[in-house]
Order: structure tokens, then C-alpha cells, then sequence
């Protein structure tokens, strides 16, 4: 763990100079106990560290870049996410259309374990809370397993001193529940979060309404989950 806090501090600082205050790019690299991906963990339950990068253009609202994370799986160690699209605000209102390409280097490829996803947004500033609506769908999704789609909803509230709540649910619906590993299933979050000197500091309880161990192995159920990030 000790190697892990020593990377992310020294990408944090040594980062954040390096993008002038009007450049297209901006960059995060992030600590997190726990990757919690729709509610399942993708880091067994374990620490990693996760970073991306950034490129929006001011006057067009076109968006591109990638993300990157840890994981846990028979074969694979790394998700490395591609994506972009366009985005636009509108007085307090804004909406967001893109794709998403998940991919996991080193994974057998008879594991499907890549796959792509359409993703539409459009949220609204009402001052005292930010709300968003989101649908993902992707046509061959995880592990080969068809047709899916995942709803959410999530709200932010700023407080005073930099203190934040926020709170969120979706649902994901997949077509071929034995290949992806579940039933259908929803999950939702709580957390606050903490703004000090450049960092958010983040703690979110996640749960699903799946049952360990028959409906999914492990990674799915309550869990606390605190992470350290910084943008720059």
C-alpha cells in the first residue's frame, strides 16, 4: 500500500504544473481503495490507482480521451478505456453524447472481456444541487453477453467549507445473464466528498440488490469505499 500512496503523490504534484490554465488538456490520476464499477468491484476489493486524460475543445464542445485503472480478473490486470463525443451547456443546462471502448490488454481473447458503449447524458445546475440522467447501451457487452442497458440518475449538493454530498441509482439490464456472471440488477450510492489544496477527498457506501453468493460470487454487495484525486 505504501508504494501505491508514494506513485500517487508524486503524479499528483509533479502533474499538475504541466497544463498551462487555458490548454485544451487536462488530466486526474486518483488513489482509490476499491474499484467499484456499477456497483461490483473490479479490483477485488483491493487498492489501485487510476488516471486519464483529457481533450475538449472550447468552441465545438468535441470531447476525446482515455482512462485508465487496475483491475482484478483471471487475466487481466489494466482496463484502459477510449472515448469521446460532444458535450454542450446551455445556461444551466447540459447534454453530453459519446462512446465508450472498455479494453483490458493481456486478456484472452476468447473471453470477450472488450466491448463498446453509446452514452447519452443531459443534466441541470439548480444552484442548491447539480441533477444528471444518463443511459449507457452497448450491443455486445461484457463477456459477450448481448444487448445492455444502464439507466442512472445522480444528484450533487454543494455545502459550505468544500464539503459535498452526492447520491445515485441506476440499473443494469443485460441480455445474456449467464455469460456476464448475474441477474439483472440495481444499485445505488451515498457519499461525501472534501475539496483541500488541489485534492477531493471522496467516501461513498455502494450496495447492489444482489445476494452473495448465489446470485453473484463475490465483489457486489455493501461496501465503503474512500478515494484520494486530483485534476489538473
Amino acid at each position: 500500500m505504501k508504494s501505491f500512496v508514494s506513485l500517487f503523490l508524486a503524479v499528483a504534484f509533479i502533474s499538475s504544473p504541466v497544463l498551462a490554465a487555458d490548454s485544451p488538456f487536462t488530466g486526474n490520476v486518483a488513489l482509490t481503495t476499491d474499484y467499484v464499477f456499477r456497483g461490483i468491484s473490479q479490483s477485488n476489493e483491493e487498492p489501485t490507482i487510476q488516471g486519464g486524460m483529457d481533450w475538449t475543445s472550447p468552441v465545438t464542445g468535441l470531447y476525446a480521451g482515455v482512462w485508465g485503472s487496475g483491475v482484478d480478473f483471471a487475466d487481466a490486470t489494466t482496463e484502459i478505456d477510449f472515448y469521446g463525443g460532444i458535450s454542450k451547456t446551455v445556461d444551466d443546462l447540459t447534454w453530453d453524447l459519446g462512446a465508450i471502448y472498455y479494453y483490458y490488454p493481456g486478456a484472452d481473447d476468447t473471453k470477450n472481456y472488450d466491448y463498446w458503449e453509446l452514452a447519452a447524458a443531459v443534466g441541470y445546475d439548480f444552484d442548491f444541487m447539480q441533477a444528471t440522467a444518463s443511459l449507457n447501451y452497448s450491443p455486445d457487452f461484457f463477456a459477450s453477453s448481448g444487448d445492455a442497458w444502464y439507466p442512472a440518475v445522480n444528484v450533487t449538493v454543494p455545502l459550505p467549507e468544500g464539503f459535498s454530498a452526492n447520491a445515485g441509482y441506476a440499473y443494469q439490464w443485460i441480455d445474456d445473464n449467464a455469460a456476464f456472471g448475474t441477474a439483472d440488477y440495481g444499485t445505488w450510492s451515498l457519499g461525501v466528498g472534501y475539496d483541500i489544496e488541489g485534492f477531493n477527498l471522496g467516501l461513498k457506501y455502494y450496495d447492489t440488490d444482489l445476494n452473495e453468493p448465489s446470485e453473484c460470487a463475490d465483489g457486489c454487495g455493501k461496501r465503503f469505499v474512500f478515494t484520494v484525486s486530483r485534476s489538473f
